[in-house]
């Protein structure tokens, strides 16, 4: 980590050492332009992030993303799990829609790959390169931006002068709020507990989602006989679930998936998380940009928050070097239309459209299940229908449709 430039004079400041913050930050990274990563939580949070239950899944696109950026390589790839198949399953129906790779022309869905893992990965690049400084144990307590000039004030007193200020400050972003973006906030009133489990039978490198009446339960499948299991419940079963004794969770998970497994076993620590989904207005305003959670809070179904903040950085950052090699300013408002109009529809599209299948596959009214039992019918039944969302969900080529 390098010390702080002596006049506080940067040419982007980035606010939040998250992934999305930090993956922009590797993008512009033995760039000219001298890079300020502000995060408000201790140095060791970031330089060495703990397991915390989450497994990202990677697109193909997300996967080249880090591997542009020298990222992917230091990833200890036998933590790295293929997900070559993919069943939706409608409660207690026989609706199933079912995606396989191996008919299709790529060798894998997508990758499984622990979330804290992607994170040292992209600390351990962005702190070796020479143009990048990282602070910790700061907030930012004011920004004022202007046509010529953009500006910090840290909670330390310090201030820091900047062309571009970008957000990455999680899906509650203090930023955000004070750069007077607002931003639709859906609270679906649920709570995401995740845990790794071993099973007696093999997986055979299969995701299983079950959208069971009153709650969601998921598998990612990693290496060797072992899972993540994710299960959603509403808010006030939280608890119930987290405390619940080992054998008798492992053993509703089982069921959970009819016993294809066998009997399972916890390994692993219960994680939970409350599901609130995020959809700011608008991506930019005067040399300043939203990227990450800050600008799209995406509910997990789909499993593509990383995945499209990993995109918007990259778009970002295009947009940021392109105006650099040509002499322009990097701040300027050409600059950040170009971004958010390459990123606001997409996102868009994906983030209600994600809004509207849980809306779908959580309703327990009977028209609801109707409905959706006709759409895993039809959509597994219908060869053109199933290719693009298969697609969509790899990335693995250009695709403007969103998952139903």
């Amino acid at each position: 980590m390098k010390n702080n430039n002596s006049n506080n004079v940067y040419d982007v400041v980035i606010i939040g050492a998250g992934p999305a913050g930090l993956s922009f930050a590797c993008s512009l990274a033995n760039q000219d332009q001298k890079i300020l990563v502000v995060e408000k939580s201790p140095h060791i949070s970031i330089s060495d992030p703990k397991p915390d239950g989450r497994e990202t899944a990677l697109t193909h696109n997300s996967l080249k993303i880090l591997q542009k950026l020298g990222v992917w390589s230091l990833i200890d790839q036998a933590k790295v799990s293929p997900l070559r198949e993919a069943k939706v399953f409608d409660g207690d129906s026989e609706s199933l829609l079912n995606f396989e790779a191996n008919k299709t022309s790529i060798d894998a869905l997508g990758y499984l790959v622990p979330n804290n893992l992607i994170r040292l990965a992209l600390y351990q690049k962005a702190s070796s390169a020479d143009n990048i400084t990282i602070i910790n144990d700061l907030a930012v307590d004011s920004l004022n931006t202007s046509s010529s000039n953009a500006e910090i004030t840290l909670s330390n007193g310090k201030t820091i002068n900047s062309k571009l200020i970008v957000a990455a400050d999680s899906r509650f972003s203090e930023i955000r709020r004070k750069m007077g973006i607002s931003s639709t906030m859906k609270d679906f009133s649920k709570v995401m507990i995740i845990t790794r489990v071993s099973h007696e039978k093999s997986h055979n490198q299969t995701a299983l989602e079950c959208f069971n009446y009153g709650h969601t339960l998921a598998l990612l499948p990693l290496n060797g006989n072992i899972s993540s299991v994710v299960l959603t419940v509403p808010t006030d079963e939280a608890d119930e679930m987290l405390n619940m004794d080992e054998t008798k969770f492992c053993a509703q998970a089982s069921d959970g998936f009819n016993g294809v497994l066998g009997e399972m076993k916890q390994i692993g620590k219960r994680h939970s998380y409350p599901l609130v989904g995020v959809y700011a207005q608008k991506f930019r305003a005067t040399r300043f940009a939203l990227i990450g959670d800050a600008a799209v809070g995406m509910h997990p179904v789909t499993a593509h928050g990383f995945n499209l903040g990993l995109r918007g950085q990259d778009i970002l950052s295009h947009a940021v070097i392109k105006a650099a090699q040509n002499g322009n300013d990097i701040g300027s408002d050409s600059v950040l239309k170009e971004f958010e109009n390459k990123q606001i529809h997409l996102s868009r599209l994906m983030y209600f459209g994600t809004n509207g299948v849980v809306s779908l596959f959580t309703n327990d009214d009977a028209v609801a299940k109707k409905v959706r039992k006709l759409v895993l019918k039809f959509a597994d039944r219908f060869p053109p229908v199933k290719s693009l969302i298969t697609k969509h969900l790899t990335e693995s080529k250009k695709s403007n449709l969103i998952p139903f």
